[in-house]
């Protein structure tokens, strides 16, 4: 992998020529991200047709503001990180890291918490959840690892992957290491947990305007350049759509080689911008990018494909 994670006590051997002043990984800042995220759901929902599940996935953020700060994880992550870094691998890999039932706990929770907020299917969706086996439990959360989408119905998958995304993002906060970048790309895929981007965001920085991709699960972000697919890496075929204007805060980068469109969100012209909530509120750009034939390289929390 081209940005890896290696131990706090492991000598750095980072090679100066890559950008050596730009951090290669961002571990995810857990305080109120979750409230953050739902008030800019509201705020984006007020003039959008899409306002009522907008103002559904800010119910949820909320839920999981409570949770996570009702269940802190303590966990010894060294061995773990010692073993990746040998192998070369993301620590938190969820093809291969064994999951602590601590995920139950927070989508019980979680459950707990939005049954009063919900009606209707919603709350026949988490009432079935409540009353799933841990092996069902663990059935669908690996076939949404393995995105075999079409294994669980798309009502579900929100409130799974927000327990799950919970429990990820707090163990990647507990990281006792340090990333360093190395020759080669490849980044098209988290090296925290090796999940999918939701989108990515240029950072408003005074000195310099750097993109990160943001993961869907545990809200870690990883360093790529610009003018770069960051599907296949290919350069000659780029080009940015916008719905609005050139000072759209929301843009597409598509890519001519593998047919893919990544979303761009621009803190320098909203610094209020969220990946999750604004790559959710701008599904129109979506539908266009589709319409010219394009098909997305990230993956929503809040938009599994699924069974009906």
């Amino acid at each position: 992998m081209s940005i890896r994670i290696i131990p706090q006590d492991q000598p750095e051997k980072s090679d100066k020529t890559t950008a050596e002043m730009i951090p290669p990984l961002l571990f995810p800042r857990l305080k109120n991200l979750y409230s953050r995220r739902a008030a800019r759901l509201r705020d984006l929902a007020a003039k959008n047709p899409l306002g009522d599940y907008l103002r559904f996935a800010a119910v949820i953020a909320e839920a999981q503001e409570i949770v996570l700060y009702d269940h802190p994880l303590h966990m010894d992550l060294h061995a773990r990180l010692v073993q990746s870094a040998s192998e070369e691998k993301p620590p938190l890999d969820i093809h291969t890291l064994p999951r602590d039932l601590h995920w139950h706990r927070l989508l019980h929770s979680l459950i707990a918490e939005l049954k009063p907020e919900m009606s209707g299917q919603a709350l026949a969706v988490l009432e079935n959840l409540e009353k799933a086996s841990a092996s069902e439990l663990e059935t669908l959360a690996s076939a949404l690892f393995a995105g075999e989408f079409a294994q669980v119905s798309s009502d579900k998958s929100p409130f799974i992957w927000a327990a799950l995304s919970i429990y990820w993002a707090q163990m990647a906060s507990l990281i006792p290491g340090k990333a360093r970048a190395e020759y080669g790309e490849q980044r098209q895929f988290c090296p925290v947990c090796a999940s999918k981007p939701v989108a990515s965001v240029v950072h408003m920085d005074p000195n310099d305007s750097s993109r990160y991709l943001h993961c869907n699960l545990c809200e870690s972000e990883w360093y790529v350049t610009y003018n770069k697919c960051t599907y296949c890496e290919q350069t000659r075929d780029l080009h940015y759509w916008s719905l609005d204007s050139e000072r759209a805060a929301v843009k597409a980068e598509s890519c001519g080689d593998c047919g893919t469109y990544l979303k761009l969100l621009y803190q320098e012209k909203n610094p209020a911008v969220d990946p999750v909530a604004d790559d959710l509120a701008s599904l129109v750009l979506d539908a266009r990018m589709e319409q010219e034939g394009f098909a997305r390289s990230s993956l929503n929390p809040f938009l599994f494909p699924g069974e009906q």
